[in-house]
């Protein structure tokens, strides 16, 4: 039905109602709709879990209001904001600038939501009573162009987000905690762009023209490396982010084995903290909300520069310095003790940089082989690999880009707690950044050109090998050889002895083997092979299949391994046999003795034997 009927399904087309109803809604005010909703959306989520929390407190002091101004103050922080905590002992106003990393997931993916279903346009997605005759039929449906323009969607959902962010940032600055204009303006607006970018940018199929102007100031030859045809990932990209995986997993892992370790001073730091089991609840909350900061800190002190708890208190695996009074925190208890650092904090701290670096080695020795459009050649050696160098350069660029990951991150994930002593909570950035690039550089690059080596070894790197690869199909079959079972060493398959041998048996004349043969004066003539009188003669196996001894045969080389392809016919080479001759006697059979007579009727009686009658 597919072969004469010819279909094209593309997008499908919304009903006539739809369309006069967007006709009035234009995309720009849809889109303004859908921030607005992301963001109210973030905001109600923040709202009801503290909501929650202070209806099950059992020191609900501040009353509603104030509950309702800690959700907002904590949505603006889930962006990146800094707050400011006014009601300290000091009266000082404190800054809090670590912001749980686990929150900005939240906001981040409603903005992407947003953009993408304003530039999809929603409803033209939906169920138009067709999904079950396209399923019956095998239509897939073809996603046509977006139906509202990507800069009009970003720009409505950055601006309809931004439009109750402005209100909920001046609703917070009437409690406890004031969020910092200053870091608001900047961080609200560049998480909504970015966010909402991502999301067009995923609407319209991710294509590979916007990364592409993006990486304008790159120089030429490092742009494939970052982005790769079709808007894939480029080499250099791949492994940066393997590189960050593993760095954060390490660090995570550090982070638990520590925890598991100081298992009771985290749970008495728990049960001291808060007495109510709402108050537990939300400080269990909170950790969590604070591993992937955990994830970074650890990743930083595997790296050496390690973190800081105050001013002058660094934690690193080479010495951590006495920290100043901390509250009772779960998660602060994994902090290794004062004092200079063991060969076990050494030993696993340096596990997790190296791993990196191979892995980043590892994959852009795999991308240069894949990206080269080739791996070792039949013969040995390599075809279309990266050279050295270029590995080299991917390599040691990969490791740039992990590193300005992890800098990032660790910007991130610390900040300020306070004034004087806290005014440094967390990783140094740059520190981060710079030990993450000496550790890439010095692993990965070895990893990448030894992996690239390795993978383009010649066979004689190995040791004395039996024999030479399998040459090309075609060529093997042109030239007769095939491998088989019981191949004997010096012997070939179809040589011209072999051949002739072959041609002998099917013409009947056999040559004789046996070096000690008799004279041809003393030999008796054979007969032919084909005669049915001719006596049995031994059947020579070497003969037919052409195995004579061939030492001079220098062609012949033993294979290393069974051929892939199916081996050619046995008979290829045997001429077509001849048809069958015709029998012949040596004498003619002697002849049959003469029939004896026989009548159709009685002879005449003989009168002379007629007996007298009386």
């Amino acid at each position: 039905m597919a072969g004469v009927i010819e279909m094209t399904a593309r997008r499908r087309q919304p009903a006539p109602l739809l369309t006069r109803m967007r006709d009035h809604s234009p995309g720009l005010v849809g889109a303004l709709v859908g921030g607005a909703v992301a963001a109210g959306l973030g905001l109600a989520s923040f709202a009801v879990l503290v909501m929650m929390l202070w209806i099950t407190s059992p020191y609900p002091d501040s009353g509603p209001g104030g509950a309702l101004h800690v959700a907002a103050a904590l949505w603006l922080l889930a962006h990146g904001a800094e707050l400011v905590r006014t009601d300290t002992l000091a009266g000082v106003p404190a800054p809090v600038g670590v912001p749980p990393l686990l929150l900005l997931a939240l906001p981040v993916w409603l903005l992407h939501r947003a953009a993408r279903d304003a530039t999809d346009g929603g409803a033209v997605d939906g169920d138009d009573g067709f999904d079950g005759i396209e399923e019956v039929l095998d239509i897939a449906v073809v996603a046509g162009p977006p139906l509202v323009s990507a800069r009009t969607a970003w720009t409505g959902v950055v601006l309809g987000y931004l439009a109750v962010a402005a209100p909920a940032a001046l609703y917070a600055a009437g409690g406890a905690l004031r969020p910092s204009w200053l870091w608001t303006g900047v961080c609200v607006p560049l998480v909504a762009v970015v966010a909402a970018g991502a999301g067009v940018w995923s609407a319209h199929g991710r294509p590979g023209g916007p990364l592409r102007r993006l990486l304008g100031v790159l120089p030429t030859g490092v742009r494939p490396l970052v982005l790769g045809p079709e808007g894939r990932p480029g080499v250099a990209a791949r492994a940066a982010a393997a590189g960050a995986a593993v760095l954060l997993g390490g660090g995570a892992l550090l982070v638990a084995v520590s925890l598991l370790g100081h298992g009771a001073a985290a749970q008495a730091a728990l049960l001291r903290l808060t007495e109510g089991w709402s108050g537990r609840f939300a400080v269990l909350l909170l950790c969590a909300a604070l591993v992937p900061n955990a994830a970074v800190w650890g990743a930083a002190y595997a790296l050496g520069p390690g973190f800081a708890l105050g001013a002058g208190h660094v934690v690193s695996p080479l010495s951590s310095a006495p920290a100043p009074f901390l509250p009772p925190f779960p998660l602060l208890a994994a902090v290794p003790e004062a004092g200079e650092g063991r060969l076990v904090h050494w030993a696993a701290a340096g596990v997790v940089p190296v791993a990196a670096g191979v892995v980043v080695g590892w994959v852009v020795a795999q991308g240069a082989a894949s990206e080269g459009g080739g791996g070792t050649r039949p013969g040995g050696g390599c075809g279309a690999v990266w050279p050295p160098g270029r590995t080299a350069r991917a390599a040691a660029f990969a490791a740039v880009l992990c590193a300005a990951v992890l800098a990032g991150l660790a910007a991130l994930a610390g900040g300020p707690l306070g004034v004087t002593v806290l005014a440094r909570f967390g990783p140094v950035w740059w520190q981060v950044g710079a030990a993450t690039l000496v550790w890439l550089v010095l692993v990965a690059v070895p990893t990448a050109v030894t992996v690239r080596a390795w993978r383009c070894r010649a066979p004689e790197a190995d040791g004395p090998r039996i024999g030479k690869q399998r040459e090309e199909p075609a060529e093997g079959a042109r030239k007769g050889r095939r491998p088989g079972k019981g191949t004997r060493p010096g012997r070939g398959w179809f040589t011209r002895a072999g051949v002739a041998g072959i041609a002998g048996v099917a013409g009947g004349d056999v040559s004789p083997t046996d070096t000690d043969a008799k004279p041809e004066a003393d030999a008796k003539p054979k007969p032919s092979l084909l005669t049915p009188d001719a006596p049995y003669a031994p059947f020579d196996h070497d003969a037919l299949y052409g195995l004579q001894d061939q030492q001079d045969d220098t062609a012949f080389e033993p294979y290393d391994f069974l051929p892939a392809d199916p081996p050619p016919e046995l008979y290829d080479a045997l001429p077509p046999p001849d048809p069958a001759p015709e029998p012949h006697y040596d004498a003619l059979p002697p002849p049959d003795p003469a029939p004896e007579p026989h009548y159709d009727v009685l002879p005449e009686p003989d009168p002379a034997s007629k007996p007298d009658t009386p």
